[in-house]
């Protein structure tokens, strides 16, 4: 199964803790197929913060999307994240954006990730992994809804 992963982290050595949550998602029998390059952007949601760092890969696994959840919440632990108010700051962040097709709404995990396609942090560096994956509640394709944000919020990323 192909699955779309967002990294993120403002706090500490962001690049650091970026590549070592990539390698441990490799020790846990996830294969990146293709990762993206590494932006800088402004916080969302809550401004007064530093910038993040923010990147996606490409993934392949057998795991089932809780079992995915749950090396994921592993990693963020291994690497330190300590529980803060919501859009608060992060030594890391893993989200799955999508698994195949998959549209799961639970409680605890939400499939294809419901924010994705307002975040141009997420779309960029998904767009560079992942252009074709249709979304399947909107019928669009990443490059495109990429595109789309970008015409409004083009000044608020930038390629490290």
């Amino acid at each position: 199964m192909q699955a779309g992963i967002s990294l993120g982290s403002n706090l500490g050595d962001r690049l650091a803790t970026i590549r070592h949550a990539t390698l441990l998602l490799k020790e846990k029998a996830v294969s990146i197929a293709a990762s993206s390059d590494v932006f800088e952007s402004e916080p969302w949601g809550l401004s007064d913060q530093p910038s993040f760092l923010n990147a996606c890969i490409l993934a392949e696994t057998e795991d089932s999307p809780r079992d995915l959840l749950l090396k994921i919440q592993s990693i963020e632990n291994e690497l330190g994240r300590v529980p803060r108010f919501r859009w608060g700051p992060r030594e890391i962040d893993i989200d799955i954006l999508f698994m195949d097709g998959l549209t799961i709404n639970e409680e605890d995990l939400t499939l294809p990730h419901p924010e994705m396609h307002r975040r141009a942090f997420v779309l960029v560096p998904l767009s560079q992994v992942a252009p074709q994956w249709v979304h399947p509640l909107l019928g669009r394709n990443v490059r495109d809804l990429a595109m789309q944000i970008l015409k409004g919020d083009i000044a608020r990323i930038t390629n490290l």
